[in-house]
C-alpha cells in the first residue's frame, strides 16, 4: 500500500528514519505547529522518529496512507499527508507543508494526488478534512479539492479553545 506517487512537480513517498532530522526542522518551525492541531512547539527531540515508525506500522497495516511531500527535481522533502482509515469506510485526511514552501500550490497539488489515490486503492466512501478556522490557506487547499463544508465546531486544542471547520469528499464510484 506504500506506491510512490508522482505529479507534475512532485513525488509522494513513504517516509523512511533518514527524514527524521528534516522533519524535526519542517515541522518545529512554531508557525507550522500554530497552522496545526496536532504539531506541537517545541517539536521534542525524537519525536520525528517515533512519528515516521507510526506511519510504517499504519501502512503495513493498511490503516493509512502517509506519504513525505518531496520536490520531483530535487527529491527536497517539503511536507507530508496522508490519510487515517476509519471503521466506517471513511478516512480523515491531514497534511503540513514547510514555511518556505507556503503559496506554491505544492499542497493542494499533493492533496489531490493522495485523494486520488485514497478513493482508488481504498475502499472509501468519504474523506474527512478538517481545518483550524483561522487557518485561512488550509481552507482553501480543501475547497479547491472539491471538499464541501459541513460545519464548524468548537473544541479544546494545545490548551484553548479553537474552532475547527468539517468538510467531506465522497467518493464518485
Amino acid at each position: 500500500m506504500s506506491d510512490a506517487i508522482f505529479t507534475e512537480r512532485l513525488h509522494l513517498r513513504p517516509f523512511t528514519v533518514a527524514d527524521a532530522s528534516r522533519v524535526q526542522h519542517l515541522a518545529g518551525d512554531k508557525r507550522v505547529a500554530e497552522m496545526t492541531a496536532n504539531i506541537p512547539h517545541p517539536y521534542p527531540d525524537g519525536m520525528a522518529e517515533s512519528w515516521i515508525s507510526y506511519h510504517r506500522k499504519m501502512m503495513t497495516a493498511e490503516k493509512a496512507l502517509i506519504y513525505a511531500i518531496t520536490l520531483k527535481n530535487s527529491g527536497e522533502l517539503i511536507g507530508a499527508t496522508g490519510l487515517q482509515l476509519d471503521d466506517n469506510n471513511g478516512a480523515e485526511l491531514g497534511y503540513w507543508i514547510g514555511v518556505v514552501y507556503w503559496g506554491n500550490g505544492y499542497c493542494t497539488e499533493a492533496v489531490k494526488a493522495l485523494i486520488k489515490q485514497g478513493f482508488s486503492r481504498l475502499p472509501l466512501a468519504t474523506i474527512y478534512a478538517r481545518h483550524l478556522a483561522d487557518n485561512i490557506a488550509s481552507g482553501r487547499v480543501i475547497q479547491k479539492c472539491g471538499f464541501q463544508y459541513q460545519a464548524i465546531q468548537d473544541e479544546f486544542l494545545k490548551g484553548s479553545p479553537r474552532q475547527i471547520c468539517h468538510y467531506e469528499l465522497t467518493s464518485t464510484a
